[in-house]
């Protein structure tokens, strides 16, 4: 096996569980096909782990968390098996769930979402891109009941790792769409053309949440994608709720979500999110909860200027369109926006528009996106529940 020397007190993040290895902290770049298993080892000797080696990208090598001697479909099997336990423990009885959340399952760039009997597939590093038939075999020995694997790997991520971008089934009868259970609605998934994997599962947990709060609620989701939040505040039973995407076939989806359940109470419309607030702010409209939850702003470190003028703006027009009492739900899955970082933007812009607001609920992704301790990368979305706290009483000057 391909031995890889560390540089000189370079391990500690290692041997603290982090699970990237950079170019930059390795003695020497020897030339290997991308992918390569390799072990990388201090200058004394000691074993820090095995991984998948690229020469060709920044993160040089991508533990596996251990000494692993082979890789194979035996190996994914294992793994596999154990990230469904924890699934299995944390959110039984689900039809939809992340089976494998990269790092936080000791599996480096990759990526598996299960909806019912499909399988989407991410690959995101070249050492799983290199065991690609591996882990179809593996998900076929685990899921005995699978009908189709798809893979969707069209991330630039795949670019710098020196991957063609490549999407499409690679086993199995693939179907257009598939149609699982989400809180008790029904949601069709557009495995195909559908962002992402066909559905954003990470804000499962969450979207229960905002039903709960919504009985007799006007709830205005924003960035509604194919209707999540809207859809069940609509089926807790709130008096309105209204999506907004600026995407016609998340409109079209998700108004037809709200007709699959019956849910008269839930519309939708095309617009650009931004524009559309400030309409609404323009014409005194005013909203018992809204919903905030926008794509991610920024992909590098020199986009989060920009990505912070972004969730201003959107978190002070928000603001305005709230009623007294009114509850703001503001979420980020921008990484490299920090949770300390969204509550100071939110802290300023209230301050701003003198608005008091008060937290009292804080969330993250669901649990079958699980965050590895060591690796912060893992932990990437924020979800903040405010009230906004009307003046109880006029305040009166005393000599």
């Amino acid at each position: 096996m391909l031995e890889l020397l560390l540089r000189p007190r370079e391990e500690r993040r290692l041997l603290e569980g982090h699970l990237w290895v950079f170019r930059d902290e390795l003695s020497k770049i020897p030339d290997a096909e991308p992918g390569t298993l390799a072990r990388v080892v201090t200058r004394d000797g000691y074993v820090v782990g095995t991984g998948f080696y690229n020469p060709l990208s920044k993160i040089a090598v991508r533990l596996l968390g251990g000494d692993v001697e082979r890789v194979d479909t035996a190996f994914f099997v294992e793994r596999f098996t154990a990230a469904l336990t924890l699934r299995a423990r944390v959110l039984p009885g689900e039809s939809a769930f992340r089976l494998i959340h990269g790092e936080s399952d000791l599996l480096s760039g990759l990526i598996i979402d299960l909806y019912a009997d499909v399988a989407v597939v991410q690959m995101l590093a070249a050492g799983m891109d290199r065991h690609r038939d591996d882990i179809v075999n593996a998900l076929r020995t685990v899921f005995p009941n699978l009908k189709a694997i798809v893979e969707k790997n069209t991330m630039q991520t795949r670019k710098k790792e020196g991957l063609e971008l490549r999407e499409g089934g690679i086993w199995g009868d693939v179907p257009e769409f598939v149609d699982i259970i989400e809180n008790g609605i029904k949601i069709r998934v557009d495995i195909t053309t559908g962002q992402k994997t066909g559905y954003f599962l990470d804000q499962k947990v969450n979207r229960r949440v905002v039903g709960a709060l919504s009985p007799g609620k006007r709830v205005l989701d924003c960035f509604c994608n194919v209707g999540g939040f809207a859809l069940n505040a609509a089926q807790q039973g709130a008096a309105e709720a209204i999506g907004i995407d600026s995407s016609q076939a998340a409109v079209d989806a998700a108004m037809a979500n709200a007709e699959r359940n019956e849910l008269t109470n839930a519309r939708f419309v095309k617009a650009n999110v931004f524009d559309d607030l400030r309409q609404r702010v323009d014409a005194g409209e005013t909203w018992d909860i809204v919903v905030l939850d926008p794509p991610s702003f920024a992909k590098s470190r020199t986009a989060i200027k920009g990505a912070i003028a972004g969730y201003s703006e959107l978190n002070r027009t928000a603001m305005k369109l709230l009623a007294p009492g009114g509850i703001l739900v503001s979420s980020s899955c921008t990484q490299l926006v920090s949770e300390s970082m969204l509550l100071d933007i939110l802290y300023r812009e209230a301050a701003r528009l003198k608005r008091r607001l008060r937290l009292f609920r804080s969330g993250e992704q669901a649990p079958d996106h699980p965050i590895l301790l060591a690796m912060p990368e893992t932990q990437y979305l924020k979800f903040l529940v405010f009230d906004y706290v009307p003046t109880m009483s006029k305040t009166r000057n005393f000599r």
